[in-house]
């Protein structure tokens, strides 16, 4: 063991003298006696002023060296005395033992906090003599605490020039009468009570009783309670006269209130505000109430084409308070008569619109040619405090003519050997009427100085002679009267190598010979026939197991067909996941940031990087703790599913970590998210063939499913994932939720011992379980109409029994809005009642192949029925004939802020109402998408109902 090196500190008391004469001692030898010592001890003090050495007598008057400290009339004392080295000598237990005196604190008149009647004893362990006047530190930490010693008995007397000093027993206390104790040296603990409007400070106060009859060691005392000051000597707690006030407990004395606030009764913690001030509520109780400050002044405005430089000077009063910002607030007034409506969030406010420390903003993205108008507020901290609207000024101002703002996405529509087709949305902000695009791409590994231009009245464009199996830059930008937009971020996409090129021509082979040898038809009808009756005895065969999971086997597949096998199916679910999931150590994931929560933990992303391969940006799924075995394998079951899968439009697995905490499932990172939040953050913004282009991805993805036998039973765009190439995949494969009775998720509703999202499940599926690809491709229908409608939601606030008796009753989603008919019409077959008509995904694919290569065929628009029994779209919006006003109309339709538009530009009744155009729409003021879309829907019902009417008055 190391040698133990003694010390006594931190040493707060009074003492005259204080003797301190230790004796450590092992059971057969003395390890340090300073009782016998004659010279200096020589041991180290802190601070030099605090300890001193002297020479003195014991009892029987023989002289030994003590320390002596008394420095209690100085504020903050922390005096510290440490030995010298004392080698231990093999001792296991020592014995200290030490002889002082200690003078009492209440002794001592006027005497602040620094006096103690106790000091605490250290020691501190080391192999060698390391100490150094520095070191160990003198603080408690790194020395041991043995004990916190206290005296015996204490002196309270002495001769201090002739004075003798007694005991002052104030405390803010009273004390009862005690009985001393029989001995002189006796000490009896008495407790005391505080005086009225008082109250203890950290310990109970109590005072001993010492055989003299005398109050003696004194611990805690009591001091006045907020709201009281202290009076005639201590003794008394008289309340704050009216006008002042006293926030805490504490010997201060009561103050006056600060400006603007006074008090309503004596005895006041606080002052309250007078009218029309205020405090906010970190402010402290004595500073001055303050009020809101006046508005901005002298705004000045500086208009560049869709830019805007608003300045202002700051108001002449700002409340009496130093935490002065400025909101802005912009206001749309269009060009009509309407009237002003928030702008939307594409205005981009520099530095921010809130908050602003400086009296300046910049402005940008504007539209062109609009009126808007900006308001300047000017508030600070007590602002929410007061019932009135913050102070503001206010500018209207004109933007002029712009140029486009940068297309923002571009999509593949599709790719030869030689040739790329590209599509895009219009600007955000077209700011005119579009002319023309123009294109500008190169190869990857060149400059951009090579790069080749190329112009298109559309925003399509078929790029010709490229080389085959090479990446491209595509960049593209738009033209108006006031000449070229900014181009858009680069985009890359390749061409297709010959061996993709040959692939493809084989899988196509069959429908050429098909097509050129009329001699085969026969022989092809009677494999389609012979096809179709296996089809249907699988399936008549498979009835019985509807209520089970999924099961399948090689009889029923195309040879060299990969075949699905279903996870659950193994006596061992761990051997599947082992089997199709590949396991990945946990040090080369990196989870950066929290993007989501999943059924069975967080969903985060983050970076992968394999050895020997390039770090990618990857998406995990965590396993939350405390997981039971269930919950880990239904979670891994999806990864095993997963495994199995390889298409570009399903999402890819890059493995699993269950050999680590937490499990985790690692798939592609997708950056656009879910397809219904995508499409709702950025509604009206693609062009048909953008959202064909989407849709067809969604079915070849489920076609590759569909032919492996896999069935996918929750197809919806909330589990399709969009990347940053607007390419779809399919995702979420994880079963278990249709097995457990848990309801907490409206979406999925108990039927039938399991969970079914009602919208988007097929009818057969609803009633008896019936789950094959044909029920997926109702679902699909249904995912078309989620798209074609911008992530709108299916059969909107029907509820779910609601959409079950409607089917039922025949009734079908209406097309969406400006939703082509040959769309609509593919969505009704997907919706056909007897799952043996609907398209198989093989077909739908092929419809939406023709439909890209033909976009004439997606210009005719779906027309809204006008026959007895409306769509359901209609049955969702009020009868326009129920309503004696055109205003009571808009408040069924919750649209009642466009009355007084309405009126102002004369569509006051419901025949000129039922003739609004868009552009109607828009003359009076309705600029948000998701208004012009609702009021345009009801308008539409209102025609319908008008000629359903004159119908039968016919």
């Amino acid at each position: 063991m190391p040698g133990p090196e003694r010390t006594m500190g931190p040493l707060w008391f009074c003492c005259l003298p204080l003797a301190l004469l230790p004796l450590l001692a092992a059971v057969e030898e003395t390890l340090m006696d300073s009782t016998t010592a004659t010279a200096e001890l020589g041991w180290m003090v802190h601070p030099p002023s605090g300890w001193e050495e002297v020479s003195g007598y014991d009892e029987n008057m023989n002289t030994i060296r003590t320390y002596q400290v008394c420095n209690v009339f100085e504020p903050n004392q922390n005096n510290w005395l440490r030995t010298k080295y004392i080698r231990r000598r093999g001792a296991h237990r020592i014995h200290v033992e030490m002889k002082f005196s200690v003078r009492d604190c209440s002794s001592i008149p006027n005497v602040p906090g620094s006096c103690k009647e106790t000091f605490n004893l250290y020691y501190y362990e080391s192999d060698f003599d390391s100490a150094t006047k520095t070191f160990p530190n003198w603080m408690e930490n790194p020395w041991m605490k043995v004990d916190t010693i206290a005296a015996d008995e204490s002196f309270s007397q002495v001769d201090l020039g002739g004075r003798v000093m007694k005991i002052n027993t104030e405390n803010g206390a009273v004390f009862q009468e005690t009985l001393s104790g029989a001995e002189s040296t006796s000490l009896v603990a008495a407790r005391g009570t505080c005086i009225n409007n008082a109250e203890e400070v950290d310990v109970p106060i109590k005072l001993y009783c010492n055989g003299d009859g005398e109050w003696m060691v004194p611990i805690g005392r009591c001091t006045c309670r907020p709201g009281y000051e202290s009076v005639e000597n201590g003794t008394v707690c008289r309340g704050c006269p009216s006008g002042t006030f006293k926030a805490s407990q504490g010997d201060e004395g009561c103050v006056h209130c600060p400006i603007n606030s006074r008090t309503t009764s004596e005895g006041a913690t606080n002052c309250v505000c007078r009218n029309g001030y205020y405090r906010a509520d970190a402010d402290p109780v004595d500073m001055p109430c303050t009020t809101i400050p006046s508005a901005p002044q002298s705004v000045i405005s500086s208009v560049n084409e869709t830019s805007l430089m608003l300045e202002w000077t700051p108001p002449r009063d700002s409340g009496g308070r130093e935490d002065l910002v400025y909101n802005i607030i912009c206001k749309s007034c269009g060009s009509g008569r309407g009237a002003c409506t928030r702008c939307g969030d594409n205005v981009q406010f520099a530095p921010r619109q809130l908050g602003l420390t400086e009296p300046r903003i910049y402005i940008s993205d504007l539209l062109a040619h609009t009126q808007y108008t900006f308001e300047i507020q000017a508030v600070n901290g007590v602002t929410d405090q007061s019932p009135f609207s913050p102070q503001f000024a206010s500018v209207n101002i004109t933007t002029n003519q712009a140029a486009p703002s940068a297309v923002s996405i571009m999509h593949q529509v599709s790719r030869t050997v030689d040739s790329i087709t590209l599509s895009w949305s219009q600007p955000d902000q077209p700011n005119g009427v579009i002319l023309d695009y123009e294109l500008q791409y190169y190869e990857k590994n060149l400059s951009e100085l090579n790069s080749t231009a190329v112009k298109s009245p559309t925003n399509t464009v078929t790029v010709q002679n490229l080389k085959a199996g090479t990446i491209y830059v595509f960049q593209v930008r738009a033209r108006t009267v006031a000449g070229y937009g900014r181009y858009s971020g680069k985009m890359y996409f390749q061409t297709m190598t010959e061996a993709e090129y040959q692939t493809s021509v084989q899988e196509k082979l069959p429908l050429i010979i098909g097509s050129s040898a009329a001699g085969l038809v026969f022989l092809i009808a009677v494999v389609v026939i012979i096809i179709v009756c296996n089809r249907r005895g699988f399936e008549r065969a498979d009835s019985e197991y509807t209520d089970k999971l999924q099961h399948y086997t090689s009889g029923h597949m195309t040879p060299g067909m990969k075949i699905y096998i279903d996870p659950f199916t193994y006596e061992d679910p761990n051997e599947a996941v082992r089997e199709f999931a590949k396991e990945i150590d946990i040090s080369c994931v990196k989870i950066e940031q929290v993007i989501g929560a999943g059924e069975f933990g967080e969903v985060c992303s983050g970076h992968l990087k394999l050895p020997g391969k390039r770090e990618i940006f990857v998406a995990i799924k965590t396993l939350k703790a405390g997981y039971t075995e269930k919950q880990r394998r239904d979670f891994l079951s999806e990864a095993s599913i997963m495994g199995q899968f390889d298409h570009p439009n399903i999402i890819h697995l890059e493995g699993v970590v269950t050999k680590s905490s937490p499990v985790m499932i690692i798939t592609e990172f997708m950056e656009n998210g879910s397809l219904d939040s995508f499409l709702r953050q950025n509604d009206g913004q693609f062009t048909v063939i953008q959202l064909v282009g989407m849709l067809r991805g969604i079915a070849a993805g489920m076609k590759y499913l569909s032919d492996m036998n896999y069935v996918h039973r929750d197809l919806a765009a909330r589990n399709i994932l969009v990347n940053s190439n607007l390419v779809c995949k399919v995702s979420d494969f994880g079963l278990s939720r249709f097995l457990e009775d848990d309801t907490s998720d409206p979406t999925y509703t108990s039927a039938l011992g399991g969970k079914i999202p009602i919208r988007w499940t097929a009818p057969e599926a609803i009633a008896y379980r019936k789950f094959t690809s044909a029920s997926d491709v109702w679902s699909y229908g249904i995912v078309m109409w989620e798209v074609m409608s911008y992530g709108e939601r299916p059969y909107w606030d029907m509820t779910n029994q609601d959409v079950i008796n409607a089917i039922e009753q025949d009734y079908r989603l209406p097309p969406p809005m400006d939703c082509p008919t040959a769309l609509h019409q593919l969505m009704l077959d997907c919706w056909q009642k007897d799952r043996n008509h609907r398209p198989k995904f093989g077909q739908i694919v092929n419809t939406l192949d023709k439909m890209i290569r033909n976009p004439n065929s997606l210009k005719a628009m779906a027309p809204l029925s006008s026959g007895v029994n409306l769509p359901l779209l209609d049955r969702t919006i009020p009868d326009y004939t129920s309503f004696n006003t055109v205003d009571e109309w808009l408040d069924a339709i919750k649209m009642s802020q466009y009355k007084e538009s309405f009126a102002s530009a004369g569509f006051t009744t419901f025949d000129i109402v039922s003739q609004m155009t868009v552009e109607d729409i828009l003359r009076v003021g309705v600029t948000l998408a998701g208004h012009q879309k609702k009021i345009l829907n009801s308008i539409q019902v209102m025609r319908a109902q008008m000629n359903q009417i004159q119908s039968v008055e016919v």
